[in-house]
């Protein structure tokens, strides 16, 4: 769990809120916040209560504990796809032993990574900790669905804080037990996967990493036809992820999207990409963009028997037929009595597909679980008019990991030469955008220099009066945490409201007026260079 400096959290909310600019502002999707303590239930239906755990062993000797896949590391394509006791075979056919003192290691087990609370004094309810943003996204499809005005598709948005257990977070921001999120999930028809943007940047060529065949750079267009990205919406947001990542600075050279592998894949998914960033712990995964299908929608359909649908509306009224789930009150009468009428309206609203075949549903009903035996029930077809249907969207779902794209964004902007130091962020996202110097802390020079760091500041940007020690130093001081330029008073501003304006990266020098100096700290920090600030 790590703490964000004055400067830490500065960059941190620059990243999100060029996200914003991004997914909000720019593809229309809508920004939601919700609790990060969710009740039991929310984390049955999402399958996290049950299936969310790593392995891990702990050493017989010291007792640390790590994660049993990291161990086996290079001993195996992908550990984290193997089974409990195929992963104790491979430690124990190649002698793993515990990292710190060389001590034997139990066998692997599993460990739920949520954090466990309970809600509520007396007799308590179990809560958790979300370990991700997205479940109060899905919770809350009826309501983005009606602000949409019922309309597909529609993208809902979320930036916060979630919450995982790890074994042996051991990665600085890599891996954290709380960290930062920006998750958006994208609710489209199931039958149509083409994005209205696409056309535009179907030409981008990225380096893609197959499940199957080699790495290449390709276009999304021939990712599509190919069939190596399964659909237009998907590639859609792999370009935007990537545009995301170059705006924020991140080095494209040092960037791909790898396709998971077959069987890393989530069995619900068509299909699924990380991008990863190289960094000197090798390539690490910074965002997973994938199709999802209508797995989490259905799931908390199924568990809850909320109707989490979308409406398609057809051109002309048609007959249909279908399945639908019938109550059968004479033997549900006789065991829930007056509790009957309830529990066959959350019946029918089930989905026949959901309960063919099994011997028992389960439903929450007003905090209530109720079992009930597949002879309460039955499937039936039914034929009606109808001018339109019920229909569960499918979701694409991209998410950011902050903490580990900030890290990466720190290591891709560091550059330094003997024991000079420079941070060579991007103005939009530097947390210091121009540090305003007097020569002189006196003269007056001193209430100028306030002045203009005044004007900068008054203008929405972060502005850093320093007037200790040598202007070389107070230089060194700016570049080493990323600030794109400089502005110093002197004598000849006194003179001629003058003042001297250098740019970091170049180091380069020019005068403009000192009532022009907002303006220009607005164009460096646009990423123009100097010569655009001629005639300031």
């Amino acid at each position: 769990m790590y703490d964000y400096g004055p400067l830490g959290a500065a960059l941190k909310n620059n990243m999100e809120n060029h996200w914003r600019r991004l997914y909000v502002l720019g593809e229309g999707f809508l920004e939601i916040s919700c609790p990060i303590i969710a009740p039991e239930p929310v984390f049955k239906a999402s399958g996290h209560l049950d299936a969310f755990a790593d392995m891990y062993v702990e050493c017989l000797k010291c007792h640390e504990s790590y994660r049993a896949d990291h161990l086996a590391e290079g001993l195996h394509d992908n550990p984290a796809t193997l089974k409990e006791d195929e992963l104790g075979e491979l430690l124990n056919d190649n002698d793993v032993k515990c990292p710190s003192c060389k001590g034997d290691l139990t066998a692997p087990r599993k460990f739920n990574l949520m954090f466990k609370t309970s809600v509520g004094a007396g007799v308590s309810k179990p809560g958790y900790l979300r370990p991700e943003t997205a479940q109060g996204m899905f919770v809350n499809f009826s309501q983005v669905y009606r602000h949409a005005r019922e309309k597909l598709p529609v993208g809902a948005v979320q930036i916060g804080k979630a919450f995982r257990n790890e074994i042996s977070p051991r990665q600085g921001l890599l891996r954290l037990r709380e960290f930062h999120q920006m998750e958006a999930e994208l609710f489209v028809h199931p039958e149509n996967k083409s994005w209205p943007r696409f056309s535009a940047v179907k030409d981008t060529k990225l380096p893609l990493v197959p499940n199957s065949g080699p790495p290449r750079v390709m276009t999304l267009a021939e990712a599509v036809d190919q069939n190596v990205i399964v659909n237009e919406t998907l590639a859609y947001f792999i370009y935007l992820t990537y545009k995301y990542a170059c705006d924020i600075g991140l080095d494209p050279s040092r960037l791909r999207f790898r396709q998971h592998e077959k069987d890393e894949m989530a069995h619900y998914a068509s299909d699924c990409w990380d991008m990863e960033a190289e960094l000197s712990f090798g390539w690490i995964e910074m965002v997973g963009i994938a199709d999802r299908g209508c797995y989490d929608l259905q799931a908390h359909i199924n568990h809850s028997g909320s109707e989490l649908m979308a409406f398609e509306l057809f051109d002309e009224a048609k007959e249909v037929e279908e399945e639908v789930v019938r109550a059968r009150f004479d033997v549900m009468g006789k065991l829930f009595k007056g509790e009957t009428k309830k529990i066959a309206d959350a019946l029918s609203k089930l989905p026949a597909e959901s309960v063919k075949g099994k011997a028992e549903v389960s439903l929450d009903i007003d905090g209530q679980t109720y079992k009930i035996s597949s002879d309460c029930f039955e499937i039936i077809m039914r034929k009606e008019k109808v001018s339109g249907r019920k229909l569960v969207p499918h979701v694409i779902e991209p998410s950011y990991g902050v903490d580990r794209m900030l890290y990466s964004l720190l290591e891709h902007s560091y550059t330094k030469k003997d024991d000079y130091i420079v941070l060579r962020f991007n103005g939009r996202m530097a947390p210091v955008k121009a540090g305003v110097f007097p020569l002189m802390a006196r003269d007056g020079l001193d209430s100028i220099a306030v002045e203009v760091q005044d004007s900068i500041t008054f203008a929405g940007m972060t502005a850093y009066y320093d007037d200790s020690g040598s202007i070389g130093r107070r230089y060194a001081r700016m570049d080493e945490i990323g600030a794109p330029c400089c502005v110093t008073v002197d004598y000849e501003t006194k003179a001629n409201g003058t003042v001297t304006i250098r740019d970091r990266d170049s180091a380069n020098q020019v005068r403009i007026k000192k009532e022009n100096v907002a303006v220009a700290v607005a164009r460096i920090v646009s990423g123009a260079g100097l010569e655009a600030l001629e005639g300031l």
